[in-house]
């Protein structure tokens, strides 16, 4: 199969030298550039893998070419070279994705074969992606829609497997929402979700959610497996101050123990008043639910409340986790982030780990749990049930496993 990579370079030098090193590789088909709009004009015109871009050049720079690039219809994946501060590739980074950008590599000049090779491996680890319609094409969902989907059950829970560094084996689980629309398919969150929380509806989910993830774990249990289950929950809902008690109410009545379920607070919403956070933080404990810090190391969440909120885990962002075995800032960060969660007595799981090298980096790290591409995608319950068999051999080996958790 053959690669089209496209080099953005303003100097002679480095783009002859770059353009050796890539065309030196099998497969790969190499064009080059000096100016943004001449990459553009091409990106316009060709198709490409890869975009491998530098920052600092003159007239028209590389941030400037990352936000014309992530115009395109349909942009290539991208990767930075730069002369610049890691802070300043991690910046253009972070940019690039909020654009929708799929960056899979930023690299410090002089670039070496062997940083092109794992640019290379990382380009042809693909993202699944749960089939959809185009959002533009359809209409956004209304409230009736939506209540009607969560009443008739087809707002339901998918499974992404959370697999231990120890053991190698699937451990746990988070429960994340697919619509079975009747005529569009299966629906990944981003395509309803906005329009759930804008009717005021994010309960009504949570509900169905811990519901769900219950019955999965009868079904689970009744097959020798323990799943211990984790849940999304934005915090804003913990202003409803009996929320902890109807929880552990709808959990008891649908059989499940509230020790194999755990609630992660969200980082993109909060209480208005703090209080409500800690109060309804420490009465889900109390009721004996699992409680995380979602999204660590990105928007509202921060040290001072993994310190004072009583998490039994916490979840590293994707942001700290992408790129941490390359990344010397993103690997210190990592090593300071695991070491306190290890002092807090938290389980630490790192998101979205979509690289072997990332994978190797977090075990040496002490991390506990991953999750991520990598690992599987998320799962109906059924095919997640497929994939704790093929994880456990033998049928002695899974009543032994179930029976030690």
């Amino acid at each position: 199969m053959t690669r089209r990579v496209l080099i953005l370079e303003d100097q002679p030098f480095q783009r002859g030298y770059l353009v050796n090193l890539f065309s030196a590789r099998a497969g790969v088909q190499v064009d080059a550039c000096e100016d943004v709009d001449a990459a553009i004009a091409l990106c316009a015109c060709q198709a490409y893998d890869l975009v491998v871009s530098d920052l600092l050049m003159p007239g028209q720079d590389g941030i400037q070419f990352i936000q014309a690039l992530a115009a395109q219809p349909r942009p290539p994946r991208l990767a930075v070279v730069s002369a610049a501060s890691r802070r300043m590739m991690s910046s253009a980074r972070l940019m690039a994705e909020s654009l929708g950008l799929d960056v899979v590599g930023l690299l410090a000049k002089p670039v070496a074969a062997s940083d092109v090779d794992a640019l290379l491996d990382a380009l042809g680890q693909t993202r699944p992606a749960v089939r959809t319609s185009p959002a533009v094409l359809t209409p956004e969902p209304d409230a009736v829609q939506l209540r009607q989907a969560l009443a008739d059950g087809s707002l339901t829970a998918w499974f992404q497997p959370k697999k231990s560094l120890q053991s190698g084996r699937v451990v746990a689980a988070e429960a994340l929402v697919r619509w079975r629309h009747p005529q569009r398919g299966t629906l990944a969150p981003g395509s309803f979700l906005p329009a759930l929380c804008r009717h005021g509806l994010e309960g009504e989910l949570l509900r169905a959610m811990l519901t769900a993830s219950i019955q999965a774990q009868a079904r689970w249990r009744s097959q020798g497996f323990r799943v211990p289950v984790s849940i999304n929950l934005p915090p804003h809902l913990l202003e409803q101050s009996d929320l902890p008690d109807e929880l552990l109410a709808l959990t008891l009545a649908a059989g499940g123990n509230p020790a194999d379920l755990c609630f992660e607070l969200m980082e993109n919403s909060t209480t208005r008043h703090v209080s409500d956070f800690y109060a309804g933080a420490c009465r889900l404990r109390m009721k004996g639910f699992g409680l995380a810090q979602d999204d660590f190391g990105q928007g509202l969440s921060s040290v001072h409340n993994l310190v004072n909120t009583p998490f039994t885990e916490v979840k590293i962002d994707r942001a700290l986790v992408s790129g941490c075995a390359r990344d010397p800032a993103l690997h210190l960060t990592l090593t300071t982030v695991i070491a306190l969660a290890n002092q807090l007595g938290l389980t630490i799981v790192a998101e979205g780990v979509e690289s072997d090298a990332d994978l190797a980096a977090l075990r040496q790290l002490g991390c506990n749990q991953v999750q991520g591409f990598l690992i599987s995608q998320a799962l109906p319950s059924d095919d997640f049930t497929r994939l704790l068999d093929e994880d456990v051999p033998d049928k002695g080996a899974r009543d032994s496993r179930a029976a030690s958790r």
